[in-house]
């Protein structure tokens, strides 16, 4: 199985509970187990959207955007996940989280991206396009275009959803 970016829409009371969990345990298991409806599987997209931003031209508050859709932030500790021997995240990067506030944030600024602006200006040929994307492009099966506007759409939807719902949202690669 290879290793792909995954998040969590969950509740702060849901986080509270993992964290409690983690310390009650004699080996730190938070019991991290989020419902699968409230998981999204970004695989490698992540640093590929981010790229595809950069080469659109997209300004500042759009491109810290993405960043914080697909790399979390440091104001909820989630360190708790990230303790050995039940690390969330035993290949990458630690967990991050956004905040509720902070998904609200993003989910608007992600909204207001024109998923065409970020992919019609690559190249018409494929193979030029992921080349020009790098980031892992090369092994998307398909059109890259059609690659990075699925996952850009999924990424909205789940950021509208939580910030709907008022959850926060939880990152790791696994």
């Amino acid at each position: 199985m290879a290793v792909a970016q995954r998040l969590a829409r969950v509740t702060s009371e849901y986080l509270a509970a993992c964290e409690r969990a983690a310390r009650a345990s004699p080996d730190g298991d938070p019991r991290w187990d989020p419902p699968v409806a409230d998981r999204l599987n970004m695989g490698w997209a992540p640093a590929m959207l981010e790229r595809a931003g950069v080469l659109a031209g997209l300004d500042r508050p759009h491109l810290d955007a993405l960043t914080w859709a697909t790399e979390g932030g440091e104001s909820v500790d989630v360190g708790f996940l990230n303790a050995y021997p039940h690390a969330v995240s035993p290949f990458g990067p630690q967990a991050t989280a956004l905040s509720d506030g902070e998904v609200g944030r993003v989910a608007t600024l992600l909204a207001q991206i024109d998923v065409g602006r970020l992919v019609d200006g690559l190249p018409d040929d494929d193979r030029a396009a992921k080349a020009l994307i790098g980031q892992g492009a090369e092994g998307v099966a398909g059109d890259v275009r059609e690659f990075l506007r699925g996952h850009f759409a999924d990424l909205c939807r789940f950021y509208q959803e939580a910030a709907g719902r008022g959850l926060f949202v939880v990152l790791w690669w696994d």
